[in-house]
């Protein structure tokens, strides 16, 4: 089966993150962060991965450190489920409208890291969150 659990414990933050790339979009995202909670429910939910991700972190100063941490052990966990990416095709694009914004997306999992980064953000936050923070997850 393609799962993964994973952990990982800064001075910051303690995430741990489990997901089943062969779910249905069951979740139960708690990183304390109202808005970023939603995205990573919505994520789970319309990729049809099971997700459970348990986060703490230092939310008293900002959500900066708690919404990078889970990015990076949310990735780690992508990478280990999928293991040697048998069956799984490289490149994948989508463009989806939805609500107001159009979005296009393309990915390629060959392991190399890029990214471009094409988003004009009308506001600074929605509801608590800071949407600068996008980019960082």
């Amino acid at each position: 089966m393609r799962q993964a659990r994973i952990s990982r414990k800064t001075a910051e933050t303690d995430i741990s993150v489990e997901i089943n790339l062969d779910g249905d979009g069951t979740y139960d995202n708690k990183a304390g962060v109202g808005f970023f909670d939603h995205m990573l429910d919505q994520l789970a939910r319309h990729s049809l991965i099971d997700m459970k991700i348990a986060a703490k972190g230092d939310l008293h100063i900002d959500d900066h450190h708690t919404v990078e941490d889970t990015g990076i052990t949310l990735g780690q966990a992508l990478a280990q489920a999928m293991g040697d990416k048998r069956g799984i095709r490289r490149y994948g694009a989508c463009l989806l409208p939805m609500d107001d914004a159009l979005v296009r997306a393309a990915l390629d999992l060959s392991g190399r890291p890029f990214l471009v980064w094409n988003v004009d953000l009308p506001t600074q936050k929605i509801g608590t969150f800071d949407t600068e923070l996008v980019r960082e997850f």
